[in-house]
């Protein structure tokens, strides 16, 4: 897990929330004030507040998720091949881009860093964004017997009274997933994050984002960015609200993504209901 991360102002934030299935919300009836948490954090340490975001840009598409079958091929491309595809896909690069000696273009076309989903198990409970989330009683059992949680790292915040958060967050490895320092540091491409969390009306606030972009010492912060959506309340709970952030032009030296979200629980008599999540994401893009 990534360490704590402090003093540090964020930057290059923008926010898109939409709800899917009700009328548009607009920013106005979903934002909320200061959030009380800001990601992970030591008991001598706190993140500072982030400003106002700026106007929300156009929602990004989705990227692939883990899993998704590409388009069958009857035979691997060459060298030279691979890289003709992978640019034609991928759109002109600035300056003449080389790839390291760890890499080759074949690699890249069997591995395809860009544009995919990055994170692992990104719909642990197989919960479909286009219906209603379904309908479920509180439960006694453990979160991680739920679903498929594999690359989550999993923790309990207490709240006064029956309340509690469930965090959850992976570090993603950029160098890891195939991208590599050149194309991060010259290119900078865009770094998209999405959710989709649960209008469960369990409380006020019922989901947060947290989201750092570090360098390779895992600790410096080159930007950041968190939000604490408000549902406005209208129509039956259970719908889903789609989250998203793309960071820009953020600067060289990013190599980790820490991506965290919190959601609220509320202890009944027949055990925990829980405010779910789906479709988590964070791909990297070039810019078109």
């Amino acid at each position: 897990a990534c360490p704590s991360l402090v003093n540090l102002d964020p930057r290059n934030t923008s926010l898109v929330v939409q709800t899917l299935g009700m009328e548009e919300v607009r920013d106005r009836d979903v934002l909320g004030g200061p959030m009380e948490a800001h990601g992970p954090q030591s008991p001598e340490e706190e993140l500072p507040p982030s400003p106002p975001s700026p106007p929300p840009p156009p929602s990004p598409r989705s990227p692939l998720t883990p899993g998704t079958p590409e388009p069958p091929q009857t035979d691997a491309p060459t060298e030279v091949e691979a890289r003709q595809l992978l640019l034609e896909e991928w759109g002109p690069l600035s300056g003449k881009l080389e790839l390291p000696p760890s890499l080759s273009w074949k690699l890249l076309f069997l591995e395809r860093p860009l544009y995919r989903n990055l994170l692992s198990s990104p719909n642990p409970e197989g919960i479909n964004i286009y219906q209603p989330a379904p309908p479920t009683g509180p439960t006694r059992k453990p979160l991680q017997d739920l679903g498929n949680f594999r690359g989550w790292h999993i923790t309990t915040q207490n709240l006064p009274g029956n309340l509690s958060w469930t965090v959850k967050e992976q570090c993603v490895n950029l160098l890891a997933k195939k991208l590599w320092e050149e194309l991060l540091d010259d290119e900078q491409p865009d770094i998209t994050i999405m959710d989709w969390f649960e209008d469960s009306r369990l409380d006020l606030c019922v989901y947060e984002l947290h989201v750092w972009l570090l360098a390779a010492d895992r600790h410096t912060v080159i930007a950041q960015h968190h939000v604490a959506p408000r549902t406005n309340g209208r129509g039956p709970p259970g719908h889903w609200v789609q989250v998203s952030h793309v960071f820009r032009q953020y600067g060289p030296g990013v190599r980790f993504v820490l991506f965290q979200h919190k959601t609220k629980n509320r202890m009944e008599p027949g055990g925990l209901r829980r405010t779910r999540v789906t479709d988590s994401s964070v791909s990297v893009q070039l810019r078109e």
